[in-house]
């Protein structure tokens, strides 16, 4: 008798490929849909930033459709190294078709003519070093351009990223609000039973019951709309639908100088180091195009049977290079150097005022903030509570109690709309610099 594990071996030994290939699929959305089971178990995902951004570069199909520039670029090198194909030919002439009685071995050995031959062209001026070098140089331009896509990309899923916290937080301080108001909303209804306070009272301190309702649901509306884009963002079967994100929402000053921050940048930004390479690229261009200009060289051997003689014989042929020089295209590598520099010193410029404009927005955001810890928020509360509390016992009017109740609420939502801006000011210095570890 055969053991049940040798039974097991001996059965998917003998199991066909396609047998196989399908128990391997089942298997393997059986595993997906415990781990699913587990992680709904345990509540929705979170994701870190840092996971956030490593999902959208190896999941975000417009970053893996531009990667694929790179193979084909690589696949391009391939073609400019080829060497030529030599040709052969070959041909068998006067063969007596239309005479049937000519079919014989003399007629065929003295009176047709039979003739083979081989040609190859020789490339001269260097053409297919120049070839691979043009197009390793596009390759290597190529690799930069999808660096900054990841580059943007990265500042793309941060932005959202912080589009949600601000969303959650903003849901959080609506729902502590509207809480806090509906135990104030509850009192005045005791109040008004005893005829502590009149009725219009009532009825306007339960109207604005509504407003505080209705920001709890644009909230809402606006945390699903967050999440949804940043799973757009990330690939959008890279996450569950119900997943969440998870970090402190909060900020902490950013040190360092703009002059650091600039030399990084020229260091780091691949658009710029993309401007560099195409001035390379540009120089290989010209150096292919005076390539082209001379003239290569064919070299052909035949063998022939004529007339029951065999021969052999030798060609060289070369163009004559009196008109056509590849002039115009020379010229053109020329002035494309020239544009490629520009645009190099051009590419130099706008690094310096991304990482200016990202840092004087940084240092503006850095003081709104300390605006607000400064001590405007406890004011703000301190407000509310104090007019909540004389309003209760009739020191002070209904107006002055909802008013107080505005400043607060809006004060509350300015600081954290300060946070999400200075979080936000960070990573555009980030982007600016193109690298999260910041001098």
């Amino acid at each position: 008798m055969l053991s049940r594990s040798r039974r097991y071996l001996l059965k998917h030994k003998f199991m066909s490929f396609p047998a196989r290939k399908a128990c391997s699929f089942v298997l393997g959305w059986a595993t997906i849909a415990m781990l699913s089971a587990t992680a709904l178990g345990q509540g929705p995902i979170k994701i870190t930033l840092d996971d956030a951004i490593r999902l959208a570069l190896e999941h975000n199909h417009n970053l893996l459709a531009a990667r694929t520039t790179i193979q084909q670029s690589e696949a391009q090198e391939i073609t400019a190294n080829l060497k030529p194909n030599p040709v052969f030919f070959t041909d068998w002439e006067y063969l007596p078709f239309f005479t049937p009685d000519s079919w014989n071995t003399t007629y065929i050995h003295d009176s047709t003519e039979a003739d083979a031959g081989l040609s190859y062209l020789f490339e001269r001026g260097r053409k297919r070093e120049r070839r691979y070098q043009a197009a390793k140089d596009v390759t290597a331009v190529t690799r930069s351009l999808v660096a900054d896509n990841e580059r943007t990309l990265t500042f793309q899923v941060a932005t959202l990223f912080i589009n949600v916290q601000l969303a959650e937080s903003t849901l959080d301080l609506a729902r502590e609000d509207l809480k806090s108001y509906q135990k104030t909303v509850d009192l005045s209804d005791l109040r008004y039973k005893k005829g502590a306070i009149s009725e219009d009272d009532y009825l306007k301190i339960d109207l604005q019951l509504l407003q505080f309702q209705n920001d709890e649901a644009q909230a809402e509306l606006a945390t699903v709309q967050a999440l949804s884009d940043l799973r757009n963002m990330l690939g959008y079967e890279s996450v569950p639908a119900t997943y969440d994100v998870a970090g402190v929402f909060d900020y902490s000053p950013v040190q360092g100088k703009l002059e650091d921050f600039q030399g990084k940048a020229l260091q780091t930004r691949p658009d710029y180091r993309a401007a560099q390479q195409g001035v390379t690229g540009a120089n290989s261009q010209y150096l292919l195009a005076k390539a082209n200009g001379k003239q290569d060289v064919t070299v052909q051997a035949n063998y022939s049977h004529v007339n029951a003689i065999n021969a052999a014989s030798f060609y060289v042929s070369v163009p004559l290079a009196i008109h056509n020089r590849n002039q115009g295209e020379i010229a053109r590598t020329q002035f494309a150097i020239a544009q490629s520099q520009q645009q190099e010193q051009a590419a130099n410029n706008q690094v310096l005022t991304d990482v200016r404009d990202a840092y004087e927005g940084l240092q503006t955001s850095d003081r709104i903030l300390q605006l607000y810890r400064s001590g405007y928020l406890e004011r703000a509360k301190k407000d509310r509570d104090i007019s909540e509390y004389a309003y209760q016992r009739g020191a002070v009017s209904l107006l002055d109690f909802l008013d107080a109740e505005r400043s607060y609420r809006a004060t509350q939502l300015g600081y954290r709309q300060a946070i999400a801006s200075g979080l936000l000011a960070e990573e555009q210095l980030r982007e600016a610099v193109g690298t999260r570890s910041l001098p």
